[in-house]
């Protein structure tokens, strides 16, 4: 690499990061750290699980972030130090070393940006992701699996805590669907733009003469709602039935009426949760799904009028968002970017940050349009 093509990369890297951190406010952030610091200190703050579950997540994922923007900004400046070394002593190990060095830190800046374009109402809460089987009989049911497994998987690799809240298996192999909690701040924000429509191709292994099958699994991406969201349910719009936990094939795991089903009567939103042995923590698991779902009616009723208004139409870029083709060739293409891989089995083992970043800056692009 040329020594103005280097600066010039140094330049462009800095200025990036620069942006980056003017938007992150690290002067803010280190306040709200202090703040937490302090929160975490009270001696009764596990007297509420929640609370103290909601303020340990929000300081470990404000320490990150800080430790995140610090330490790239000291490789940036460690960088520069590198590649006049390697100039000054015309060292290729050197250069090579500060080069790799520079592509790392692209990339890791890069990702870093795209976190700053998380500016929705929303998008800071944690995310209630909900994977269900679509049309595609017993290969659908299989691929919702497959999904939930997938989401599982990268937030696993990134160390999100996640909480499982209800799994409905099908009959013969998959599920139904799955509801579970991505447990970070700015989990919506990220997962959001996942919401749609998932396809999948391959030769099916419920078919007993090896035909190629077309599937489909559909993903929704809540909010968690908070205390300040005022979603009140009264007691009388709610019906709440209690029945036994089962795992797959109906095999029971639970020896006591202890999942709970709520219908929302008017509405006719019917959640459910079986994941706590106490039917007192699965009614309140389900009743934040419950409210979650009924803030997400909101916001589409609001929307709606919105866009009436606007005369605007274009709301269905959620719908058949990727496909995901597994024979007679192997790919992964997101229908609406046009980010794409041949690597499958990396994708649904959850490397799927590539995709999640295109469909971000996407949709940003979309809102400046």
């Amino acid at each position: 690499m040329a020594a103005t093509d280097v600066s010039d990369a140094l330049r462009d890297l800095d200025a990036t990061l620069s942006s980056v951190e003017a938007v992150l406010d690290l002067p803010r952030l280190r306040g709200q750290l202090a703040e937490l610091n302090e929160q975490a200190a009270v001696p009764n703050l596990w007297d509420d699980q929640e609370r103290a579950q909601a303020v340990t997540s929000r300081l470990s994922h404000t320490q990150s972030e800080i430790a995140r923007v610090e330490g790239l900004r000291r490789r940036v400046d460690d960088l520069a130090v590198l590649f006049e070394l390697a100039e000054a002593e015309d060292d290729a190990d050197t250069r090579t070393e500060a080069e790799v060095e520079l592509a790392d830190l692209q990339r890791a800046v890069a990702e870093l940006e795209v976190r700053t374009l998380l500016a929705g109402e929303y998008d800071a809460r944690e995310a209630l992701v909900t994977i269900r089987a679509e049309a595609g009989g017993v290969d659908a049911a299989d691929w919702a699996e497959m999904l939930v497994r997938m989401y599982l998987r990268w937030a696993e690799r990134h160390g999100y805590p996640v909480e499982v809240y209800d799994t409905s298996y099908a009959e013969e192999a998959g599920i139904k669907s799955s509801t579970f909690a991505v447990k970070i701040p700015y989990g919506y924000g990220t997962l959001s733009v996942e919401q749609g429509t998932h396809r999948l191709v391959r030769i099916s292994p419920f078919d007993n003469q090896g035909r190629r099958q077309t599937s489909f699994a559909g993903v929704e991406v809540l909010p968690v709602v908070e205390q300040a969201d005022h979603i009140e349910i009264p007691e009388g719009d709610i019906r709440i039935d209690v029945f036994r936990s089962s795992g797959p094939g109906g095999q029971s795991v639970n020896t006591t009426d202890s999942a709970v089903r709520i219908t929302h009567l008017p509405s006719g939103i019917v959640v459910s949760c079986q994941n706590e042995k106490s039917q007192i923590q699965n009614r309140a698991a389900a009743l934040r799904v419950l409210q979650a779902r009924l803030l997400e009616a909101r916001r589409r009723e609001e929307r709606a009028a919105m866009d009436a208004l606007k005369g605007d139409s274009a709301g269905s870029w959620g719908n058949q968002m990727r496909s995901y083709v597994l024979h007679p060739y192997q790919m992964v293409k997101d229908l609406r970017t046009e980010h794409e891989t041949g690597n499958t089995a990396a994708v649904l083992d959850g490397e799927i940050d590539d995709f999640i970043e295109a469909g971000i800056r996407w949709r940003k692009q979309l809102e400046r349009a």
